[in-house]
């Protein structure tokens, strides 16, 4: 079979990739080894798909080259993808931080992606297993499939295709079928991969410390925490072996297991200037403290601390040092939950080998890397999503 274009992914990228080059006339394949196209874009956001944000830009992602997401992202914003919603009936909503949802469903995602893929005429193969690809004028893939055409049984199949694109995500979420196809394809035609490691990811606490934190499992608080130059507002949740909540997942992105996070337990207030107001008092410290976080947490908090005195038995250093302690509480991580629970994989194919305008490898004409394979990650808040419809949108417009 000859096609125009392959891609290897029916994910986010990759469908997004298919549209546009389909409307260009262009004959696309897309091939995948799950048994469904979209599969993770239906886990997304609580089933509720966090598609967007609408505060969008280049510091809301990490990658070796800061300035590479720069170009995709102003080409395709998350006004162009809302217009694709609204012309499908598609009713969204904006929370907190302009975290963009579904009204209803993730489902609808998919279900509108597929539906463009059809008008464009892109056609699918899944349940598809790869054994080689090979540089021919365009590229050469050799699988086993069920018939292309409707046939039944798993046959080997031979595809051409001028342009090859590699949508395959990363490491996270393996039981949905991720896998290290991708970087492997990069490192089969030379191109560099830089680190993979789990991001927006739980942290896990060492064995001594899961054992002292671990009756505060399923306490939220929110926090400011804060590690090197990376800082980050929202809740910060105890688990049974160690923390999570939105604050964790975010420094999870940058955390690189040396030192310990710093964590403001009470960032809207200043608690040495309320100590100061009550120094006179007969109050326990710990029950002044029990207005602004859980009870469970401040006993446990204090005895650590040996901060359970009344008040007035504290000089105004001593209440320093307890105020500093709140606000620049030093947690201890002992590493990550992995990829089992990571959302993104941080790091991929290294941007210096991919055009920033087309994602088209500097290396090997015709080749092509979208979304999460490459070393782009995006903060938590339907970035990650929005990278993979503006890497695929750019793709689809030279494939």
């Amino acid at each position: 079979m000859k096609t125009d274009v392959v891609i290897i992914g029916a994910g986010a990228s990759g469908l997004m990739c298919a549209i546009e080059a389909g409307k260009r006339g262009r004959s696309v394949l897309v091939l995948d080894h799950c048994e469904k196209a979209a599969s993770k874009i239906l886990v997304s956001g609580g089933g509720r798909c966090n598609f967007s944000n609408r505060i969008m830009g280049r510091e809301n992602y990490i990658s070796q080259n800061p300035h590479f997401a720069a170009s995709a992202l102003s080409r395709f914003t998350p006004s162009d993808f809302l217009s694709i919603l609204e012309s499908h009936g598609i009713s969204y909503e904006e929370r907190e931080e302009g975290r963009l949802f579904c009204n209803e469903s993730s489902r609808q995602i998919a279900d509108m992606l597929l539906a463009e893929c059809d008008r464009a005429a892109v056609q699918f193969q899944l349940n598809c297993k790869i054994s080689e690809i090979i540089k021919t004028d365009g590229f050469r893939i050799l699988a086993a499939a069920e018939g292309l055409s409707g046939d039944p049984g798993r046959r080997s199949h031979r595809l051409d295709s001028a342009s090859l694109v590699i949508a395959t995500g990363g490491l996270s979420y393996p039981n949905l079928g991720a896998s290290n196809f991708g970087y492997a394809v990069a490192k089969q035609f030379g191109l560099k991969v830089t680190r993979l490691t789990p991001a927006l990811t739980p942290l896990r606490f060492n064995p001594e410390d899961a054992g002292v934190f671990g009756g505060l499992a399923g306490i939220s608080i929110d926090s400011t925490v804060s590690y090197g130059r990376a800082k980050f507002r929202g809740n910060l949740l105890f688990t049974h072996n160690g923390i999570s909540g939105p604050a964790i997942l975010q420094i999870s992105s940058y955390w690189d297991r040396k030192g310990s996070l710093t964590v403001d337990l009470l960032p809207a207030l200043d608690i040495f200037a309320l100590f100061l107001e009550k120094r006179h008092s007969k109050t326990l410290l710990p029950t002044i403290l029990d207005r602004y976080l859980p009870k469970r947490f401040v006993r446990l908090w204090c005895d650590l601390h040996g901060a359970s005195k009344p008040i007035n038995q504290y000089s105004q250093h001593e209440l320093d040092s307890v105020a500093r302690s709140l606000h620049e509480w030093p947690l201890r991580a002992d590493c990550t939950e992995g990829f089992n629970k990571a959302e993104v994989t941080l790091g991929g194919v290294d941007t210096d080998e991919l055009s920033s305008r087309t994602m088209e490898s500097r290396k090997v004409p015709g080749l092509y890397f979208l979304g999460e394979v490459i070393d782009v990650t995006g903060h938590l808040g339907g970035y990650n999503l929005h990278w993979a419809w503006a890497s695929g949108h750019a793709a689809g417009q030279f494939v």
